[in-house]
């Protein structure tokens, strides 16, 4: 799998702006220190995520950002591709080329679990993780189970690659 620390901070952090923005801007030095993620770090994620617009920024004292859409309408598969990260579980990046240049065996395998993945990601929305959390925090530890609504505009894009 490639999700890597930048996807994976790109949701934390999203999240996090979700749950403390409240209508006025967050500053990336409050979700660096909350989350322990690098400020320059967070400056280059949140770039990519503004140019894909999902947050915008606010400039001058009390600035910072604010999530620019409805969290319902913002997935999570969303937020991992504004930052440029690729769900891919083939060897070959998708180029079917993994295996002396010719398609492996298993390619349609690791398509297959990569259009699963991004079919459980992009039913989720950061609202769903804005609830989530706030259930944890109030004591509501029984497992969470997501129930991702299909997204068949996301799924089309991988299933045609």
């Amino acid at each position: 799998m490639r999700l890597t620390t930048k996807g994976r901070f790109a949701v934390t952090a999203m999240l996090d702006l979700a749950i403390h923005e409240a209508h006025k801007p967050v500053t990336l030095a409050g979700i660096s220190e909350r989350q322990n993620i690098s400020l320059s770090y967070l400056e280059q994620l949140f770039s990519r995520l503004r140019r894909s617009g999902l947050v915008k920024s606010v400039r001058g004292p009390g600035g910072g950002y604010l999530i620019a859409r409805d969290l319902t309408r913002i997935s999570v598969s969303e937020i991992i591709s504004a930052v440029d990260e690729q769900i891919d579980a083939t060897q070959c990046g998708g180029n079917e080329n993994c295996h002396d240049d010719k398609r492996c065996m298993t390619h349609d395998l690791w398509t297959s679990l990569n259009v699963q993945i991004l079919q459980y990601l992009s039913g989720i929305s950061l609202a769903d993780l804005v609830n989530n959390h706030a259930n944890a925090s109030r004591g509501n530890v029984a497992t969470v189970h997501f129930s991702p609504q299909k997204n068949d505009a996301a799924l089309s894009s991988v299933a045609s690659s």
